[in-house]
């Protein structure tokens, strides 16, 4: 698989290290006032963009971070989300352009979850490998956006090892979206609060601090930001491949 270096200075979704998460609602029955009630009452901090051609767009604030109640990060609230308004749910969160996270969900039943890299987290230990996990649920992302013939050129793209130093997560995600006919201007979220290159423009979208619109939300807003920052969000992979042990079959502890 061959892409496209993004090396503009200044845009998007480059090697210099962008953050940001978002969930996509796969769905054209999606109720918009539940889902502003749900992030609502988780106390979520983002953006809700407005639907289009049968999906919705809810982007955290910040994107690889805790953007909701009890720790949670744009992965959570996704399963909250396809959770309680019982629809699939597909959420992707991508951490400064070096590790891509895909869950999807459909209703509470979980469906797949890929890490490109466990390595990448916060806090990870040494050992972790740092390969891809979860390669073997592209066939089912394909089939929960509709697009299940496309499941064998998904498992390519995401267990392809990426060239670090030229490409980047976000040209990853972005050959994705662009398989899966999802909004590919999700890889340019880290330019809110001003305006999405070749997305909505930001007046267009709903924003919540917290939970809350408005003048409340900004009076609330900068004392939950301060708590959440010194928090991170749980890892993709619970427990994730380690290096240590590999290639010891047949050493017995005598033997050191």
């Amino acid at each position: 698989m061959a892409y496209l270096p993004i090396s503009t200075p200044g845009e998007v979704g480059g090697p210099d290290g962008y953050s940001y998460g978002a969930l996509v609602l796969l769905t054209d029955a999606a109720d918009a006032a539940s889902l502003e009630r749900i992030l609502r009452v988780i106390r979520f901090t983002g953006w809700i963009a407005p639907a289009s051609s049968g999906t919705q767009v809810v982007i955290g604030d910040p994107g690889a971070g805790v953007v909701a109640a009890e720790r949670r990060g744009i992965i959570e609230v996704a399963a909250v989300v396809a959770e309680q308004l019982e629809c699939a749910v597909l959420a992707v969160r991508v951490r400064r352009d070096r590790q891509l996270g895909v869950v999807a969900w459909r209703g509470t039943e979980e469906l797949g979850r890929y890490d490109s890299d466990p390595s990448a987290e916060p806090g990870a230990d040494d050992d972790v490998a740092a390969e891809p996990v979860g390669v073997a649920a592209a066939p089912e992302f394909a089939a929960l956006a509709g697009v299940p013939e496309a499941g064998e050129k998904l498992t390519e793209i995401l267990d392809e090892e990426l060239e670090r130093d030229s490409v980047s997560e976000s040209e990853r995600l972005r050959v994705i979206l662009r398989l899966l006919s999802l909004p590919d201007w999700i890889v340019a979220a880290s330019s809110l609060p001003r305006d999405i290159p070749t997305g909505p423009r930001a007046a267009d979208l709903i924003r919540l601090r917290a939970g809350m619109r408005g003048a409340q939300g900004i009076g609330r807003n900068p004392a939950v930001r301060r708590l959440r920052r010194r928090w991170t969000p749980p890892p993709i992979i619970a427990d994730p491949p380690r290096e240590s042990g590999q290639g010891m079959e047949g050493i017995e502890p005598w033997m050191f």
